[in-house]
């Protein structure tokens, strides 16, 4: 919650958001702008950025997903099935987005593990071919752009994720510098504003942070920010690995690998 009074980076970005002077300090134009925002947005103007608040303004503070996790968790018995590297970032990244389940870590740790080759790679593959380009972005690529584009991944990039998610067009190279990094591939600007305003890094500036230090903790803050776990829960059934797949994956690409992997981690864990 963040109201009258309250000072810090938690309320620049909520100025930031509202489209005002960002200072940091939640005063009465703070306030008033606020109010102006929830009644255009049919939320009660009380001028206190509750939690249908933030939700509705994309901004996630630390202590609404700071649960602890299950002292269930049987992530030791991952061991020498996942890196060591990733089993140690386990506890410390369940703990700070809601990990507490073995079926939650089951469906997570599949993802990741699909999404990555096995955790080996985490920035995005953009190398595509002229016939991979209409393929995968065929409505970018209309006619015979493709073949100007092929084999360039700078390019790529900036024209596909241009002009959304936060990053400008694709003549400011925002594409390219917010592309897919960690095991699921954070992308796009506003979302490495978010994960840094989490994590105390700024990954804006810095975007090889997501790649080189939080490849984990990225993937779930992406599952935590858009409540995968409620899709989890519903248990260890094709019907649920193909609904995840379809949140994380935008279709059901490489459906049988990730149902394979959710079976291994699954039966290791329970």
């Amino acid at each position: 919650m963040l109201k009258l009074g309250m000072k810090g980076d938690d309320v620049k970005l909520l100025q930031t958001k509202l489209g005002i002077t960002a200072d940091g300090d939640f005063g009465p134009k703070t306030e008033k702008a606020l109010k102006e925002w929830q009644t255009k947005n049919g939320l009660t103007a009380d001028g206190v950025a509750g939690s249908a608040t933030l939700s509705k303004l994309g901004i996630l503070l630390k202590e609404d997903v700071l649960i602890q996790p299950s002292n269930s968790l049987n992530y030791q018995k991952l061991s020498g099935i996942i890196p060591t590297t990733v089993l140690l970032e386990i506890p410390e990244t369940a703990s700070k987005f809601n990990i507490t389940t073995n079926l939650r870590l089951a469906h997570f740790l599949a993802q990741c593990a699909h999404e990555s080759g096995n955790f080996r790679l985490t920035n995005e593959n953009l190398n595509y071919s002229p016939e991979g380009l209409r393929k995968t972005f065929g409505k970018y690529f209309p006619g015979n752009l493709s073949e100007t584009y092929a084999r360039q991944p700078e390019k790529i990039a900036s024209r596909v994720y241009g002009g959304r998610m936060g990053n400008g067009d694709e003549s400011t190279k925002d594409g390219w510098k917010y592309r897919g990094r960690g095991y699921i591939q954070l992308t796009g600007k506003e979302n490495y504003r978010n994960f840094s305003r989490f994590i105390g890094e700024d990954c804006v500036a810095n975007p090889d942070l997501v790649s080189l230090k939080y490849p984990l903790a990225s993937a779930a803050f992406f599952f935590n920010s858009n409540n995968l776990w409620s899709i989890c829960d519903r248990g260890a059934d094709e019907a649920t690995i193909t609904e995840v797949t379809r949140r994380v994956n935008g279709g059901t690409n490489g459906l049988a690998d990730r149902i394979k992997k959710f079976r291994d981690f699954y039966e290791l864990l329970t």
